[in-house]
């Protein structure tokens, strides 16, 4: 066994245990770390893959902004998750159907995949010479030469997206104080320091 098959076995039986246990956990912080895991041993197994932009992104975006989020999220709101358990017991039909499905895709995908024939071989991603570019190289080549205004002009979506979605969560609350920047900058020291000269025996209140 190479050491690209030893590491793929390892990266594999984590991430298929890791994504058990994101199911499984009672307690929803732990599946998030969980589905962390699950994330960074998919990015071993895109390495393993000759794939290392997607498994960069895959670290990066999945794991440094989604999961982030997500346990932020389940920390810092307030969760009956005992209601939760009990609508997700009136949807374990639908969720077994479902599963059911894909297994059975799945089944039949890696069914055609071992009887194949000589004549209709599976295509495979042939491997970049080490001369040729890289995946990352190749991938920033086309996006900035042939899909440069479909890149640019998702990236104007995402920020038109963003724009609006803090317009419509912005509420104005009136006796909410707020910091002014240009107010504590323009205070002067006579109007802001007084100093007062205290008599012996005397206190800020007044004689003792």
């Amino acid at each position: 066994m190479t050491a690209p098959e030893f590491f793929f076995f390892i990266f594999a039986t984590i991430t298929v245990l890791s994504a058990v246990m994101v199911i499984s956990s009672r307690n929803p912080i732990h599946s998030v770390l969980f589905l962390i895991l699950a994330f960074l041993n998919s990015s071993g197994l895109f390495l393993i893959a000759g794939a290392e932009f997607l498994a960069l992104l895959l670290a990066i975006v999945y794991v440094g902004a989604v999961a982030v989020l997500f346990l932020f999220v389940v920390m810092m709101l307030n969760i009956n998750f005992a209601r939760l358990r009990e609508g997700m017991a009136k949807s374990i039909p639908i969720g077994a159907s479902v599963g059911a499905i894909l297994l059975v895709e799945l089944i039949l995908v890696l069914g055609a995949y071992g009887f194949r024939d000589a004549d209709h071989p599976v295509l495979i991603a042939q491997p970049i010479a080490e001369s040729g570019p890289t995946n990352t190289h190749a991938l920033g080549s086309i996006l900035y030469t042939e899909y440069v205004y479909l890149f640019q002009g998702a990236g104007m979506i995402l920020l038109v997206a963003m724009i609006g979605a803090i317009v419509l969560t912005l509420r104005q609350r009136e006796g909410v104080k707020k910091q002014s920047v240009p107010e504590q900058i323009a205070r002067r020291r006579e109007k802001t320091v007084e100093l007062v000269k205290i008599k012996p025996g005397q206190g800020m209140g007044g004689e003792v």
